[in-house]
């Protein structure tokens, strides 16, 4: 089992500040098409599990990206603040917001078969393929972002 550790930090204004309680101290990053829209380039996300707060919902605007997932956003800043499964309510959260990013290992890439030849990196990570993720995840939907 992964080890999680309390996490806190903010988006770029400040006006959303996040503490995830059950923090992974693993970082993934996904080169799907639509994270690499999102981002403008790989997600690199952490797993906080469900236990996730945020000082000002109010501040924070929500994309349903799919019919199984959605997309929170500071609507001041623009910052990224997480990726939820709707069913689970499960978050991935920009591992950039965390102010500590200390003893954080980035040891995974999903849909690596999707990701462009401009760009490669040096870690040695596990890497599953499109059709990998969805016969794991999401056997009988499309693409999961």
């Amino acid at each position: 089992m992964t080890e999680t550790s309390k996490r806190t930090g903010s988006c770029l204004c400040g006006s959303v500040g996040i503490t995830a309680n059950s923090a992974s101290n693993t970082v993934g990053a996904c080169h799907c098409s639509m994270c690499r829209k999102w981002d403008g380039g790989p997600s690199m996300d952490i797993d906080c599990g469900t236990d996730v707060t945020f000082s000002d919902e109010t501040a924070i605007t929500v994309y349903v990206s799919s019919d199984w997932a959605e997309r929170g956003f500071c609507r001041t800043c623009g910052s990224h603040l997480f990726y939820r499964m709707r069913d689970s309510g499960q978050y991935l959260v920009p591992a950039g917001l965390f102010d500590d990013q200390e003893h954080l290992v980035f040891d995974t890439q999903v849909f690596i078969d999707n990701k462009p030849s401009f760009y490669s990196f040096a870690n040695e990570t596990n890497n599953m393929t499109e059709a990998e993720v969805f016969a794991m995840y999401a056997p009988s939907q499309g693409e999961t972002s």
